[in-house]
């Protein structure tokens, strides 16, 4: 009898990352943040932006060659991105038509057709597991759609935003993909306000900002396995301590209780300079230090308690940090007799 192995503990690997969202809200861009990233950019949105990327595949076999050079070549990149993943599903199901002699997909009959996509889509998702082994990260990029969803134990209906994946194929390769990914994030605009007349009302909305859901929610779906806040600024930083020294998980260093920091010492040498000038007035003559800021941020969940400030998004600084500089300077005098 072969005897089997027990592996205990965590497994540190690279990360599986799908990020969808409307158009033109900045997938791309963020992608583009990721550890030395490699662009298979399906539909050529990448033209002005400075990133590595392979020629636009024209054929769902010239984009499985692609995947499989950087398996073989690991060293090429840190992270394949794939611009966008409902774009290559499009080569996949033509690639399906042609192989089988057929004009479209529906042509099979009996949901024959379908059933080819989706088995020919999940040895695509297979040959990106080889390179997530070869410890490089894969982020796919999706496009979002809104479908009207009822409750069928439930009065009524609601809009929900899913993947635009399954236009052409019955729905088949959404799961799949969904499964397959360690993270899925949903970025949309977060409406600020809803203008209201006198006689209340409501019109149009005004204003908005970019954020990324990470948990599933009964509009959209999402998920990640790191304990990531519920919503976050759409921002890199976020997530970048995920990806930190390629640890999947923020290490956490705990200070020995008998090593006592003198505090007064780090805040008198403390350099503000690098910090936008109307923060660093208010820290300096509310004597507060970077890491009070940081803390603050950390445990309202805005970004990770490592995380610079001069890595924050500065509209998150100016709109949040200095403009509610009241209650964040409450929140500091309340969680300052707290250890961290």
């Amino acid at each position: 009898m072969i005897g089997l192995e027990i592996i205990r503990g965590k497994i540190q690997t690279a990360q599986k990352v799908v990020v969808y969202g409307p158009e033109g809200i900045g997938k791309s861009t963020f992608a583009s943040q990721f550890p030395n990233p490699l662009f298979i950019d399906t539909e050529g949105s990448t033209k002005h932006m400075e990133v590595a990327r392979f020629p636009r595949p024209e054929s769902w076999a010239m984009l499985t060659e692609q995947v499989h050079y950087v398996k073989d070549n690991p060293t090429v990149c840190k992270t394949l991105v794939i611009d966008t993943v409902d774009w290559a599903e499009q080569l996949c199901v033509a690639a399906v038509c042609t192989r089988h002699q057929k004009k479209g997909i529906e042509d099979f009959g009996y949901g024959n057709g379908y059933v080819y996509a989706k088995e020919e889509f999940l040895k695509f998702l297979h040959s990106l597991d080889s390179v997530i082994e070869a410890g490089i990260h894969v982020v796919l990029t999706a496009h979002a759609q809104i479908r009207k969803f009822e409750q069928p134990d439930e009065m009524g209906a609601y809009d929900r935003w899913e993947l635009k994946l399954g236009k052409k194929t019955s729905s088949q390769t959404a799961p799949l993909v969904k499964e397959w990914a360690d993270m899925v994030l949903f970025a949309n605009y977060k409406t600020v306000s809803v203008a209201v007349d006198e006689k209340g009302k409501k019109h149009k909305a005004q204003g908005g900002k970019r954020v990324m859901y990470t948990e599933h929610h009964p509009c959209w779906d999402a998920k990640n396995r790191h304990g990531l806040p519920c919503e976050l600024p759409f921002s890199f930083d976020g997530i970048r301590h995920i990806f930190a020294s390629g640890n999947p998980e923020p290490v956490k260093q705990d200070v020995p209780k008998e090593e006592k920091i003198d505090w007064e010492a780090l805040e008198a040498a403390e350099d503000l300079s690098d910090l936008p000038k109307d923060l660093a007035e208010l820290m300096k003559e509310h004597d507060v230090t970077k890491k009070d800021i940081q803390i603050a941020v950390a445990q309202k969940g805005y970004y990770p308690p490592d995380t610079e400030i001069t890595a924050y998004d500065p509209q998150f600084i100016s709109g949040v940090l200095v403009g509610a500089w009241e209650q964040v300077y409450q929140l500091i005098q309340d969680e300052k007799s707290i250890p961290f």
